[in-house]
């Protein structure tokens, strides 16, 4: 059984509506490499398809990896060791079969009540019972409908007391990886 994690730049939505690549923001890098190493995840994609953003997902991966970051802040290194960054979600997918033998199946996620969604209980079974899973974050305002649709499972979303429910993307990870993986 395995659990990865990505996060998505892509295809995502804008606040238009239009389907966009979102800009990359290094502490998402940090913070969900860093959730994803405390709950046992086996790999974090960075998912970016701008040349530029991936190009500095990348420089900051070899600084931390195997560079003067591994010797200055183990501590991080241990966590962004997990960290690949790709240009796009099929690359991840590619990446996993290659050098694990597996193709997890595809768990979107997204702050809208789905009627189709699975719960955190009933997913989190599914991972006790050996289930290779891909859990996507997206950015932006969220995953496109398009790719939703491809998924194996729709998480239900991270529901508060409030009617507010814009948490950032590290908040939410950090949420989601407690609740399915969490003691």
């Amino acid at each position: 059984m395995a659990v990865y994690t990505a996060i998505l730049h892509y295809p995502v939505y804008n606040k238009s509506g239009k389907v966009v690549a979102t800009s990359l923001t290094t502490l998402d890098i940090h913070d969900i490499a860093r959730a994803s190493r405390t709950y046992g995840v086996k790999r974090y994609y960075v998912v970016q398809p701008i040349e530029n953003h991936l190009w500095l997902a990348n420089k900051l991966l070899s600084f931390w990896q195997g560079g003067h970051g591994r010797e200055y802040n183990p501590k991080r290194w241990e966590a962004l060791k997990i960290v690949k960054a790709v240009p796009y979600f099929e690359d991840a997918l590619s990446h996993i079969l290659e050098v694990d033998g597996v193709r997890p199946k595809v768990v979107v996620t997204t702050a809208r009540k789905r009627e189709n969604a699975i719960s955190f209980s009933r997913l989190r079974e599914k991972i006790e019972k050996g289930e290779d899973l891909i859990i996507c974050f997206g950015t932006g305002w969220g995953l496109t409908e398009e790719f939703m649709e491809s998924a194996d499972y729709v998480l239900e979303p991270i529901v508060g007391p409030t009617d507010y429910n814009h948490l950032s993307v590290r908040s939410a990870a950090s949420i989601i990886l407690d609740r399915l993986l969490g003691r």
